[in-house]
């Protein structure tokens, strides 16, 4: 055991802790780096010659460090015996490490505070009466208090764990007093990393202390003559232009360094996305839609051993959040768990809410969620009896209000029942009451006796002139409700000791309450079909739109987002469009041929025709059919029509059916004309959108405008599919992508 002197004693800088024999806690450097802001001042740091790890402790103390690392192994809280030393708080401090004089690395101080945890025992029955204390019992108060304080450090990829002993004599020590600190030097870490820092006890008598803290980058600190790293650091900065981002790299000609995009994720590790080694300098643009607040950028030198920097520039972009509003989703784990999936940790509140039919606002409930941050891809449980359809989560996001609703159990469940959700009140003394939640409020249920003095009421009243219709409906079913809710048949979907909700169903009040209207609507609409059956020779049928149908290679999201906008657009005009995308139920529960089959068939009965998409995932599935035959490999995926269309497809054209019922297309920079298979050229084959007129002629066929509306049509086709065409060949990997122009250094 030794005693070290105060914590700053002899140190000199901005980072000293002054003056001598005093404690003052150090500059956090995350604070600092806020102070400084864009263009910060330089700090120098003090150095410390050598390898060896040190540890030191106030006056009053003793500690010694344990030579070499120990695991880390936190274990359970135990009940402390007595009084006994635990860490209260964690400071830390920069300092550098060196083995020259300007070969030195950055390393993080950490200072541990230490108090008295728990209380000596009360004296005995017979020291109260004066009898002689046993002076064994006495000598623990002139003993010494000792710890085993366990300190551990995380840097990716570094991971430490040191065990310093302390002890403190126990007289000086008083329960819930501080009794001094006890300084570690140092932890070696990387500039702009991440550092975890814990602490705890062996054996553990509390929850551990915890601190996270980010450290600063060569920019921000006086150590570029010291660490030699810095000296061919790559500098990165961020602009905007428009819609674009530039990531702009201020690199030395012929530099080799490593650029890596990744999402930073604060519940789990990194998610690598797009990573490139280049050459200096480079000029890279990404488009707004991909930007996340967790987008962050690391580059480095391709050297051994070189330092990464890292920079998280859209924390606070406007566009981000929205970007990671848009891709959260929200999905049911059965039986009663639910999870927000999302790239980054989203700030967000989560209600449960009661969607009635025929649209409207979802009505929130309360309890049963309480409004509280949800942890993204993190499974949380619904305290729900029964599952029902209109009962859905609603998250409400912090950043600019923006609303996600999603219905867990349309899909298992069906559609939204017409059903009157009661809300049961429970008082003292077995009183309850009911009130039925409608858009107006929560409805009071009135019972037999309340029903007839509303009765009463009602009758002097004039109907409408004071009494709300809400009022009115629960006077009209009030009674029926109670009982339906009496014998069972309502169901119960939540209860605490004061609430409950139960859903009771109203389709046979519904049947009641229009039967007679239903009546009148059929014989309203038996006389207007006999009228029109008897002027059916005078009435001309509106024409209706010539059918097709798309078929493409489902190769990725974006080109399915490209499918889906010309699909939507072709709707505009007089055509009738199928597409697997519309009708992904039927595709899963009949399989792609079956599906495929029927569509071709009732497409061609109608006269219509079907529209082969070319891709480059397409034509390589073409070749492959029209090399192996029927040897071909199966569909790429479950919803993949294109791949199981072929078995026929491919017949049509050989022999020779298939002028007039197919049209072939291709897309503008994704493929070119001469990449289509020649079979299929014996059709019609365009490229979208340069022609996307004759395209568009072609598909309405005889009933085809004259050409000045068709020109109008096509530039209305040719709007909606430029975004979705841009953004794909945009896409990292795709023509015109970031990664793909900047792999050879352009």
């Amino acid at each position: 055991m030794v005693s070290a002197p105060p914590f700053g004693g002899g140190r000199t800088g901005p980072w000293a802790l002054v003056p001598p024999g005093t404690w003052k806690m150090p500059v956090p450097w995350f604070l600092l780096s806020l102070a400084l802001g864009r263009s910060p001042m330089v700090l120098s740091l003090e150095k410390l010659m050598g390898p060896q790890d040190t540890a030191r402790c106030s006056p009053g103390l003793s500690c010694h460090l344990w030579d070499g690392d120990v695991l880390c192994l936190p274990g359970s809280i135990v009940s402390a015996p007595g009084p006994v030393l635990v860490p209260t708080r964690l400071q830390t401090e920069l300092v550098l490490r060196c083995h020259q004089e300007t070969d030195c690395d950055l390393c993080v101080r950490v200072a541990i505070h230490l108090a008295v945890h728990g209380h000596w025992e009360e004296p005995k029955d017979e020291d109260k009466f004066g009898i002689a204390a046993d002076p064994e019992l006495e000598e623990p108060r002139n003993a010494f208090l000792q710890a085993q304080v366990v300190l551990s450090f995380q840097a990716y990829p570094t991971a430490r764990c040191v065990l310093l002993e302390v002890q403190v004599r126990a007289a000086l020590a008083q329960p819930g007093q501080s009794v001094g600190s006890v300084v570690f030097d140092c932890f070696e870490a990387a500039l702009g990393a991440e550092v975890r820092l814990w602490s705890y006890t062996q054996p553990r008598y509390q929850k551990e202390l915890n601190l996270t803290q980010q450290l600063p980058d060569c920019k921000g600190l006086e150590v570029r003559d010291s660490i030699q790293s810095c000296w061919a650091l790559p500098w990165l900065s961020v602009s905007a232009d428009g819609d674009d981002v530039h990531l702009v790299l201020d690199v030395s000609e012929e530099q080799h360094f490593g650029l890596s995009l990744y999402w930073n994720q604060v519940q789990g590790p990194t998610k690598p996305w797009w990573h490139s080694n280049l050459t200096g300098p480079q000029n890279i643009t990404l488009n707004h839609t991909d930007l996340f607040p967790c987008l962050c950028i690391q580059v480095w030198p391709l050297e051994p051993d070189s330092v990464r920097t890292s920079l998280c520039p859209f924390r606070e972009d406007p566009r981000a959040h929205r970007n990671l509003w848009r891709a959260a989703r929200l999905r049911l784990l059965p039986p009663r768990g639910w999870q927000l999936n999302a790239p980054c940790s989203l700030l967000a509140e989560a209600t449960l809410c009661w969607q009635a039919p025929g649209g409207g606002p979802c009505q929130s409930l309360v309890p049963p969620l309480s409004r509280a941050n949800v942890t993204v891809n993190k499974t949380l449980q619904l305290p729900l009896l029964n599952a029902h359809p209109n009962l859905c989560v609603q998250q409400v996001s912090s950043w600019e209000k923006l609303q996600l609703q999603e219905c867990l159990w349309a899909d298992s469940l069906g559609a939204l029942k017409d059903d009157m959700l009661l809300v049961e009140t429970r008082g003292p003394q077995d009183n309850r009451s009911l009130c039925a939640l409608e858009p107006s409020g929560c409805t009071p249920l009135l019972s037999r006796a309340s029903t007839l003095q509303l009765d009463g009421l009602l009758s002097v009243v004039p109907l409408g002139d004071s009494l709300p219709l809400a009022w009115q409906r629960a006077a009209r079913l009030g009674e029926q409700l109670l009982q339906d809710l009496q014998s069972g048949q309502c169901l119960q979907l939540w209860e605490d000791d004061l609430r409950a909700l139960w859903a009771c169903p109203m389709d046979k009040y519904v049947h009641q309450r229009w039967a007679l209207v239903w009546l009148a609507c059929l014989l309203l609409a038996s006389v207007l079909f006999l009228l029109f059956l008897f002027k059916k020779d005078h009435v001309k049928a509106a024409p209706r739109g010539r059918a097709a149908l798309l078929l493409y290679s489902a190769e990725d999201s974006g080109f399915e987002r490209l499918v889906g906008a010309l699909a939507s657009a072709l709707c505009q005009l007089p055509l009738r469009v199928a597409v697997d995308l519309w009708s992904r139920r039927e595709l899963s529960a009949q399989g792609p041929l079956a599906w495929f089959h029927a569509q071709r068939r009732q497409t061609l009965q109608d006269g219509g025709v079907v529209v082969l998409l070319f891709s480059p995932g397409a034509v390589a599935l073409c070749h492959e059919w029209l090399q192996d035959g029927a040897a071909a490999s199966a569909p790429h995926g479950p919803h993949d029509a294109f791949a199981a269309s072929l078995s026929c497809v491919l017949p049509d054209f050989l022999q020779g059916r298939a002028p007039g019922r197919y049209v072939g297309a291709y897309f503008d920079g994704l493929l070119h004309s001469e990449a289509v298979p020649a079979l299929f050229r014996s059709v019609p084959v365009f490229s979208l959108p340069s022609q996307l007129p004759d395209f568009l002629g072609t598909l309405q066929g005889p009933a085809a405008p004259r050409p000045g509306r068709l020109g109008e049509r096509a530039k209305q086709v040719s709007r909606a599919l430029q975004p979705a065409l841009d953004q794909l060949l945009q896409a990292p990997g795709a023509p015109g992508a970031p990664g793909d122009c900047t792999r050879d250094g352009t």
